[in-house]
């Protein structure tokens, strides 16, 4: 027992002293805040496309006002959900800080994407055709100051009485006045259609903005009907400790490949085996990296823990309340006790077994394939968690950690608890026997 401590001790030190382990170690946070940062700095750094609208010819006529109806109408609507939206967050965050920034960010993601400016002169007073394509050209162009230049001019027309356009951007690869231009004709086809077969055009807008008013009720809920945040909360969570898991296991199991195969190449294991037993080196390296594991989880659980409790208390309490309720914990200490040691040890035995790196490549090819399938089928398993297909494959020990962990807010029944960490612990004791052979 004292050798292999020893070597725990040594597996830990080995990477726990080393810079790069921490920066490793802060990086998945950061990432995980730029993943959401990012995305709003994207859509609010987006710019307002200065479009002109031109019809060219009187066929054309009322075109342009229903690309303006069209533009005007999807900024009331944006203006609505913006203001549901804040309504929303300020009614779960109670007008604390972290509600406020969230507000602010919400501002900037649901502003408009282009603006209907004046034609220039020359561009309207030019012959549709050539003439005017060379005035486009010119004001989407650099020959013209930045501040007379334009994003995109459209130029509306009609074949066989069916609204035409030619969108012509500054970017080749900008498709969002397209986009835009293309919705708008299409739902003034729709109204003139409509207007055609004699139905009131304010008939046919009052009916597609209708939005039915539908409340989603649950005996399973927490008050007994209405379903809140609180009871979608429980998924949510299992979802993440699925993919923290996932995280938490493929970085252990890494490090301990990398940690064999290094001291096979170096001879430092011949070395240890004359000292200590297979089995104990095989235990003591396992415990090792399982310290820099806790370690991981420890200082992940700690920033997650700090940012929820001063950026949204009101969510922090209600996550607590959920882990702290129908065993989830357990479950997910469970489940990555078993995991751990599962893959950890199959690591082992890849690093033990190959002697250059090119052959743990070609054996960890196949086993990250497998590592990709409980990634996908997660997010079935928070929808429908009594799938035949999730059954299945929760049984499956490489799958059971992530799975059965998604799956736990669900209260599957004992039975397949039971099951499950029994499969999942006695393929991890005959990964430990394989390993120590």
């Amino acid at each position: 027992m004292k050798r292999t401590l020893l070597i725990a001790r040594r597996e830990f030190a080995a990477y726990a002293k080393t810079v790069g382990f921490w920066l490793s170690l802060l990086a998945f946070p950061i990432f995980g805040v730029l993943g959401g940062v990012i995305p709003i700095l994207m859509a609010t750094s987006q710019p307002v496309r200065e479009v002109v609208i031109v019809e060219e010819g009187p066929q054309a006529a009322g075109l342009a006002a229903a690309v303006r109806t069209a533009l005007r109408e999807d900024a009331e609507r944006r203006e609505k959900r913006r203001r549901e939206a804040e309504a929303k967050i300020s009614e779960a965050a109670g007008g604390t800080a972290g509600g406020q920034a969230a507000k602010g960010a919400l501002s900037g993601i649901d502003g408009p994407s282009m603006r209907i400016v004046a034609t220039p002169a020359d561009l309207a007073a030019a012959a549709p055709g050539e003439a005017r394509e060379r005035m486009v050209r010119r004001y989407l162009g650099d020959e013209v100051v930045e501040d007379d230049r334009l994003d995109a001019v459209v130029l509306l027309n009609r074949a066989d009485g069916a609204p035409t356009a030619r969108v012509w951007t500054r970017r080749a690869t900008d498709s969002s006045v397209e986009r835009f231009v293309r919705t708008a004709l299409k739902d003034e086809w729709r109204r003139e259609t409509f207007q055609r077969a004699g139905i009131d055009a304010s008939v046919v807008s009052t009916t597609e903005a209708f939005q039915p008013e539908i409340t989603v009720l649950s005996p399973k809920s927490a008050s007994g009907g209405e379903v809140s945040f609180r009871d979608k909360l429980p998924g949510i969570i299992g979802l993440a400790s699925g993919f923290l898991l996932w995280s938490l296991i493929i970085t252990g199991a890494s490090i301990l490949l990398n940690s064999v195969m290094e001291e096979k190449s170096n001879k430092i294991l011949e070395v240890l085996l004359s000292s200590a037993s297979a089995t104990e080196i095989l235990t003591g390296k396992v415990l090792g990296v399982a310290l820099l594991t806790i370690t991981v989880l420890l200082v992940w659980g700690g920033i997650g823990a700090f940012g929820l409790i001063f950026g949204l208390p009101q969510y922090a309490g209600m996550i607590g309340e959920v882990l702290l309720q129908g065993g989830l914990l357990g479950y997910f200490a469970a489940y990555a006790v078993g995991g751990y040691l599962m893959y950890a040890v199959l690591f082992a035995a890849i690093g033990a077994f190959c002697e250059t790196p090119r052959d743990a490549q070609t054996l960890m090819g196949p086993i990250m394939m497998i590592l990709v399938v409980p990634l996908l089928v997660m997010q079935m398993a928070i929808r429908t968690p009594d799938a035949p297909l999730v059954q299945i494959m929760s049984w499956i020990p490489f799958f059971t950690p992530f799975l059965m962990s998604a799956r736990a807010p669900s209260e599957p029944p004992m039975i397949e608890i039971v099951g499950t960490m029994a499969g999942m612990f006695a393929f991890a004791l005959l990964m430990v026997w394989i390993g120590t052979e």
